[in-house]
């Protein structure tokens, strides 16, 4: 692979905004310069996740990564630096020569990448040999006429790529054709094993419904009996495999991603075909979870780009029953997201609400959608007798308990009312019981209730240096922003960083200076590959230090590094020597060592007077 130029790479990221890159993936918003937001790496309650706009990094806080634009996709989708530049280079369809990237990555993550990247092209080629039967077989006519039937038009079927698999079994063969690898096949969860070992198709007469992940790459799929058979189950789905995890992912989300950014709510719906029928109607923000309650993953990547969610489950019983898992499961997270509840009428499901009702209809559902507290006291209603006294009396207990967590002093006043004139009771006998339920601090429903109206805090976590390290990155940082500094310490005789790793950056730096004029964090980001010298380098750059630096301040951090920091380490030898003498007892070698202490006790007292 021929080295992409300096000069191209710095083109391709110089016309690129790391915000709007950044925001792809996660709810930035402004606090101070920087914007702020829940680091994509790692999960956190707080944001501790940084972008600086100005100099086109980002950093987090908590883990420590960071960098500009190429190394933000790199460290997120796991991808090399060739294949981010282009990534990059494609979002402002900006022209670079196709040898750069022939064989792109590096042999590191190319060995690591290998089979993630094999496995993901099974699926993807697997896609188009479904959707080719689906779309362009006289096989796949029963199958096309099926989707039809339930209104999904072909340009759906071409978004989705929705496909079919034959009672033919054809991949096998497909892939034995192409000669690929056994061990790999077994590996990819599109085939299951029989007791000789013998791999065959796992989805026989189904409608395909592939799975992508948050980049967009097909990992999996859910197929859909198409034909009637008790001893089948109607849906099925990919095992757990290497790229694919069912508690990780959220079906749709690369689509409805950059219409949750514009501000449309997220919709939280149960099934693929629920999605797929509000696509087509214009409703574009859908996501579903993978046939189960939602996980902790899911969540988190809901709050990473949004925080504000509509759920829109089955109107049937089963339905509103995962509804109230749903709300419990974002409580239970702390998730700080402002949650809604679709209740559709008369048991129907969204797919269903939609095709016979119509978009406009469903459009107005989610413009009237509840609050959770009005879905959960309308579901604890239905869990009693409300014809008995003492059915009465315990939904009137529990629904306190729900009245307690409402924030705000009014709606609790509202709810109150409602409760006093529904059962015919006194309300001041009502707040005599809601009073002790108020009084209960920091309770954690109280807390998910006030999250979301607590302004956002963002968490700058304080490393501790020790004084070298310390006068090593505020005197890199004066270095890189003040040229005249920089020329002032590159010239002073036998100069040179404690540690290593600065030192490093400092003839990094050298070579960044012969060819720019002027530094930029994240031009010189380009020319560091190794990941602890690119994050210690963001480190470097997100200090806050006063402007206009002093000389007394730039000598300050030059006798630290030149005079006392080798009198620090050979203090930490001689202590280190004396104990080691002391263990031992050795008297004569103790009283040596002591005195040597006393003096370079001495010498630092004294170099801290310079």
């Amino acid at each position: 692979m021929v080295k992409i130029p300096e000069d191209v790479i710095e083109e391709i990221r110089s016309q690129v905004n790391i915000v709007d890159v950044v925001s792809q993936f996660v709810q930035l918003k402004q606090s101070g310069k920087n914007l702020f937001g829940l680091c994509p790496f790692h999960e956190e309650r707080t944001p501790s996740f940084s972008v600086s706009e100005d100099k086109q990094i980002f950093h987090c806080f908590s883990c420590g990564r960071g960098g500009n634009v190429f190394k933000f996709l790199m460290e997120l989708q796991n991808i090399s630096f060739p294949e981010a530049v282009k990534k990059v280079a494609e979002m402002k369809n900006i022209s670079v020569d196709d040898k750069y990237f022939r064989g792109s990555g590096n042999s590191q993550s190319a060995a690591e990448n290998s089979q993630q990247k094999q496995l993901i092209d099974l699926h993807e080629q697997s896609v188009k040999l479904y959707n080719h039967i689906l779309t362009n077989t006289k096989m796949g006519e029963p199958a096309l006429n099926y989707l039809h039937k339930r209104g999904v038009t072909d340009d759906t079927i071409a978004v989705y790529q929705l496909g079919y698999a034959p009672a033919q079994r054809l991949l096998k063969p497909f892939f034995d054709e192409r000669k690929v690898d056994f061990q790999l096949l077994r590996k990819s969860g599109l085939f299951s094993e029989d007791q000789d070992g013998n791999l065959r198709d796992r989805f026989v007469d189904r409608v395909m419904y592939p799975i992508r992940n948050g980049s967009g790459q097909t990992i999996a799929f859910s197929g859909r009996l198409l034909t009637t058979d008790s001893d089948m189950p109607k849906y099925l789905n990919s095992p757990e495999t290497e790229i694919f995890n069912k508690r990780k992912v959220l079906f749709n989300l690369d689509l409805a991603r950059p219409n949750i950014r514009s501000k449309d709510p997220a919709i939280l719906f149960e099934g693929f075909m629920d999605v797929i029928t509000a696509y087509q109607a214009g409703i574009k923000s859908g996501i579903a979870s993978m046939g189960t309650s939602l996980t902790e993953q899911q969540i988190y990547d809901i709050k990473r780009i949004t925080h504000e969610v509509v759920i829109s489950y089955d109107g049937d019983t089963p339905g509103q029953k995962a509804i109230k898992r749903a709300i419990d499961a974002f409580n239970e997270q702390k998730s700080q997201i402002e949650m809604k509840i679709i209740s559709i009428p008369g048991g129907m499901d969204p797919d269903e609400f939609i095709r016979n009702k119509g978009a406009d209809d469903f459009k107005q559902l989610i413009i009237h959608a509840q609050a959770p507290i009005e879905f959960e006291l309308s579901f604890l209603k239905k869990q009693y007798n409300l014809d008995s006294e003492v059915d009465q009396t315990n939904y009137i207990a529990e629904a306190l308990k729900l009245i307690s967590r409402v924030d705000s002093s009014i709606s609790r006043d509202l709810y109150l009312n409602r409760l006093a004139q529904e059962f015919g009771v006194d309300k001041s006998l009502l707040q005599q019981q809601l009073a002790p339920l108020l009084a209960r601090p920091n309770t954690q429903a109280s807390e998910q209730q006030h999250a979301y109206h607590k302004p956002a805090q963002t968490v700058k976590q304080q490393k501790h240096y020790s004084l070298v390290e310390k006068a090593e990155m505020q005197l890199m940082n004066r270095m890189l922003h003040y040229h005249d500094i920089w020329l002032k310490v590159s010239n002073v005789s036998g100069f040179s960083f404690v540690d290593e790793q600065y030192q490093m950056l400092y003839l990094l730096a050298e070579g960044y200076f012969t060819k720019f004029d002027d530094y930029n964090v994240a031009t010189f980001s380009n020319l560091i590959s190794e990941d602890s010298l690119q994050s210690l380098l963001v480190d470097i750059d997100m200090l806050e230090l006063p402007d206009n630096p002093t000389d007394a301040e730039i000598d300050s951090y030059l006798n630290i590094l030149m005079h006392r920091a080798p009198v620090e380490e050979k203090l930490k030898k001689k202590r280190a020597e004396l104990k080691q003498a002391t263990k031992i007892g050795d008297v004569d070698k103790q009283r040596a060592l002591t005195i040597e202490i006393v003096k370079l006790e001495q010498q630092k007292r004294m170099k801290q007077q310079v």
